[in-house]
């Protein structure tokens, strides 16, 4: 099929390509120039195990191309059919252009909570302008209920333009919008596209739902695992989905918190409660707090979509709390040890990424922590293994403190403490002899309670875990 993507961010990057792998016709569309000049230079502008040899690879075979022009790519003759069965909303006939376009631009949260359309309604116009031929318009974007509508409404007026003003091609254009929302996971984004737990489809209409299945046919060579619903229902699931998720990490941070204030091992509690068919193991790992550019944002939306509708969100916004006060928790047990004043201390930071296989520092607990602590003086020695320029260039840009070096060893020389901020393969097993030998005191503050079976206390370290009791020795023991 002949697919066209706009946005090359993290879903529409990943997306084009994973298409494109598979043997589409795919042109990814954006407006900044100089992303595009690097992308057709094979310059990959995020981190993403597997995903520039795959650009790369499609590129050069001609299945996936860049453009800054969305009329060029919705319009270059394919010389494929797009067969949109439904005559009432979408006849068919042949496409002179693109079949499918994806809608794959950002939804930032707005200063009321809610998702910013603005980015998704410019591109449905652009399309109403554009289009020549018959097409299925894809929200990709993770957007609120409702929006499918306002793209479609935007699409009916740009053409209804055309029409008014004398065009009698646009007269005979048809259109449909259907939401496919993405679960992409950063890190094992590629995987999650090609072999899907799921891909949902929602759509009103036979022919788009048609035309979407035979899309995503070769991603379920082992299984059919497309569901199909109505457009409201798939635009939900999206949030819903998210909301789960994020629910289920601060039910787990706040037991943890309980834990540390009762003696219970947080660690033994989660294995209890996860090995229960009905509840299962998945993010239930304690830690300091979630991240990333989907669950603080589409938490905050869907509880503004409620609060439009006068439904009150008490867990959500319980949810929200929640992960806002386990984001203090690392700097807040940094306090504890060193005291409020950390004039003169120095302390080692693992991990500025949001977690791990990324360079993303979107609402990353690292942030607060660095801020948190420089504020009080202290200076911080940080190591991420691949979001250090995130953080240099954008994050911390106004703070003088902080030291980016060049591997997790040589963060630690003359630190007061070692804080694990992210849970990176590359800090999984240490050398704790190494740790030890070039910290000026051996404090460990594991904000994701990574290193809890090393029984560090046994080694001479003092050891702050999350919600895990007993493991703590002081120097002067």
């Amino acid at each position: 099929m002949r697919v066209v993507i706009v946005g090359t961010g993290y879903v529409g990057l990943v997306s084009g390509t994973c298409f494109a792998e598979m043997g589409n016709r795919v042109a990814c569309v954006d407006t900044d120039s100089a992303k595009v000049d690097k992308l057709i230079k094979g310059e990959i502008p995020i981190y993403e195990p597997g995903l520039e040899e795959m650009v790369k690879r499609n590129h050069a075979a001609g299945d996936l191309k860049f453009t800054t022009s969305l009329a060029e790519a919705l319009n270059s003759d394919s010389g494929r059919t797009a067969q949109l069965a439904d005559r009432s909303t979408c006849p068919g006939g042949k496409a002179a252009g693109a079949e499918i376009v994806f809608i794959a631009v950002g939804t930032p949260m707005g200063e009321d909570g809610s998702a910013d359309l603005k980015y998704v309604l410019g591109v449905a116009e652009q399309i109403g302008n554009l289009m020549s031929s018959d097409l299925i318009v894809v929200d990709k974007s993770t957007v609120p209920v409702g929006t499918a509508d306002l793209v479609r409404t935007k699409i009916q007026a740009a053409l209804k333009q055309r029409i008014d003003a004398g065009e009698e091609k646009a007269k005979s254009l048809r259109f449909d919008v259907v939401s496919n929302p993405e679960f992409l996971k950063e890190g094992s984004a590629i995987a999650d596209f090609m072999k899907p737990d799921r891909v949902i489809i929602g759509a009103d209409h036979e022919a788009s739902r048609e035309i979407m299945e035979t899309l995503y046919e070769p991603f379920m060579m082992k299984g059919n695992r497309v569901l199909t619903m109505d457009v409201r229902s798939a635009e939900m699931t999206k949030y819903a989905a998210n909301a789960m998720l994020a629910t289920r990490i601060s039910f787990m941070n706040e037991i943890a918190r309980l834990c540390d204030q009762v003696g219970a091992n947080v660690s033994k509690v989660r294995a209890g409660i996860g090995s229960d068919s009905r509840i299962g193991s998945a993010f239930l790992f304690p830690g300091c707090g979630y991240g990333g550019s989907c669950f603080p944002k589409d938490v905050q939306a869907l509880i503004k979509t409620m609060q439009d509708h006068d439904v009150s969100p008490v867990l959500l916004q319980a949810v929200e709390e929640v992960n806002k006060e386990q984001k203090k928790l690392v700097y807040q047990k940094t306090v504890m040890r060193f005291g409020e004043n950390l004039q003169g201390k120095t302390f080692a930071l693992w991990g500025l990424a949001f977690k791990p296989n990324t360079d993303d520092m979107r609402e990353a607990p690292a942030i607060v922590t660095v801020r948190e602590l420089t504020n009080r003086g202290a200076r911080i020695n940080a190591f991420d293994p691949e979001a250090t320029g995130q953080a240099r260039n954008f994050y911390f840009k106004d703070i003088d403190n902080i030291e980016y070096c060049k591997n997790k060893y040589d963060a630690l020389s003359d630190a007061d403490a070692l804080l694990l901020m992210t849970e990176w393969s590359a800090f999984r097993s240490p050398d704790f002899d190494e740790i030890k030998e070039r910290m000026k005191t051996p404090v460990i503050i594991d904000g994701r309670n990574q290193f809890e079976r090393f029984n560090l206390h046994e080694q001479g370290f003092e050891y702050y875990p999350i919600g895990i009791p007993g493991t703590y020795r002081t120097i002067a023991d």
